[in-house]
């Protein structure tokens, strides 16, 4: 009875909770835009009290240019939001973007990222996250997932197996095979939209695949594909190359239209 009390509920909330992506996938949103937008900027001013952003008034203009160029080129309300850059120091190439309109950007990236049309790469793929609302996606999803794993538990309970083995094993399988793969898809979906957005705003899409060969060079230890929360770094710059080809008229239409971005250090 106490499976049943747990799992109905939770049927329904999943259901009213389902809406979709820029690019028309389903996805579970169990959290406002407003609750996300409160944690971005909880997050973002926590790093700010802790000291890890640095006085860097050439990278920060640099990578604002970049940003702002991009930003207006975003769907509404992410187009006239007020966004605030900030240079982290950090010489690990990373980059990230947060709900509430906060970019921080490492100053490692600027090594990797050599010109505006890559740092248009990295930023246009973090202010996708953003725009398809990934991080109150993977809230969300963790939720039904720890929701799903406690009625198992439950269930598993009246079944006469050990509730902390089965709570055990089923949060295992949640991870490899519900919150992980989530990820690389929407690694994927910032990747295509990026790419897209980039074009539009009058940065080369053909950076794209360039910069992640880039990185993949970086070396390190890496994890097993099916483990990994991005796609491998081979099939990204196969599939960005593919769409460079296709966005190459937009961007030379944008560039024609007035969108010719000028950024530099």
């Amino acid at each position: 009875m106490k499976f049943r009390t747990l799992t109905i509920p939770l049927a329904t909330a999943l259901l009213a909770a389902c809406v979709t992506s820029p690019t028309g996938r389903s996805q579970l949103m169990m959290v406002s835009d407003s609750q996300m937008s409160q944690m971005g900027l909880s997050a973002f001013n926590d790093m700010r009290k802790q000291g890890k952003f640095v006085d860097a008034p050439r990278e920060r203009a640099y990578a604002t240019c970049v940003a702002n160029a991009l930003i207006a080129v975003l769907p509404p309300p992410w187009n006239t939001q007020q966004w605030e850059v900030q240079i982290i120091g950090d010489d690990t190439a990373n980059a990230f973007a947060l709900p509430g309109g906060r970019i921080g950007v490492n100053r490692g990236m600027f090594k990797i990222a050599t010109d505006q049309d890559q740092l248009a790469v990295v930023l246009g793929h973090e202010l996708s996250h953003v725009v398809s609302r990934h991080g109150a996606e993977r809230v969300s999803d963790n939720m039904a997932t720890q929701a799903a794993v406690a009625a198992g538990t439950i269930y598993a309970g009246t079944r006469g197996t050990d509730a902390g083995t089965a709570a055990a094993l089923l949060g295992v399988g949640a991870e490899v095979g519900i919150l992980l793969p989530f990820s690389r898809t929407q690694e994927s979906e910032a990747d295509t939209l990026g790419q897209r957005y980039m074009a539009q705003a009058g940065f080369d899409p053909r950076a794209a695949p360039a910069l992640w060969d880039k990185m993949g060079a970086q070396g390190g230890s890496k994890p097993p594909a099916f483990l990994s929360t991005h796609p491998s770094s081979g099939n990204r710059a196969q599939a960005l190359t593919r769409q460079a080809q296709q966005l190459l008229p937009v961007y030379q239409q944008a560039r024609a239209s007035g969108h010719a971005p000028n950024c530099h250090m």
